[in-house]
């Protein structure tokens, strides 16, 4: 089964974020990092998908010009294609001919996409959901995944740990596998 590492919103942006945290994020890095070695060792392509915003203005952290809209410090890869969106689901990103990635996975023959990046229960759920409904075969790699503490209305908050469980939960066996970095490519 031909695959491909998508590596969404992995970018310089959060960084500008109120929520991002060092703490957080440096078991992410370490575990995207992985990940994408690994990819690329078994010459696995890898999808860079990043996040803009076309209604902000020309330095805001999201801004397809800023400095922000590239990938994360810390990581290092060497992408067989981008893609920009703008909305949650990496499916819709275009690139810079504006061939869909949808188009590009179906052209390149893939059948299973590994789900990686920033945040877990955004744009990482919603193109595990899309993939899988598409009729793709969706490797979620939790630990490659980066969210953060969020609060709901009711005044709970719920730590990065207690979001990507749930996360977890609702896409298995219906939407993804749930993998680590270490048991990602597992048969």
């Amino acid at each position: 089964m031909k695959q491909a590492l998508l590596v969404i919103d992995a970018q310089q942006s959060f960084r500008l974020r109120p929520q991002w945290d060092d703490a957080l994020a440096q078991p992410y890095l370490l575990a995207q990092q992985a990940l994408i070695d690994a990819a690329e060792a078994r010459a696995v392509p890898v999808v860079q998908v990043l996040h803009i915003d076309p209604q902000a203005s020309a330095q805001a952290p999201f801004a397809r010009g800023s400095d922000n809209v590239r990938v994360l410090d810390g990581l290092r890869l060497s992408p067989q294609a981008v893609f920009h969106k703008t909305v949650h689901s990496s499916l819709f990103g275009r690139d810079d001919q504006g061939l869909g990635l949808d188009d590009w996975l179906r052209r390149e023959a893939i059948q299973e996409v590994l789900v990686s990046g920033i945040r877990t229960e955004q744009c990482c759920e919603t193109t595990a959901r899309h993939a899988s409904d598409s009729g793709y075969g969706v490797r979620f790699i939790s630990d490659a995944t980066l969210t953060f503490p969020m609060q709901h209305a009711n005044g709970r908050q719920y730590t990065a740990q207690d979001i990507r469980e749930r996360t977890e939960l609702v896409l298995a066996g219906r939407f993804a596998r749930i993998l680590s970095t270490q048991d990602a490519w597992q048969p």
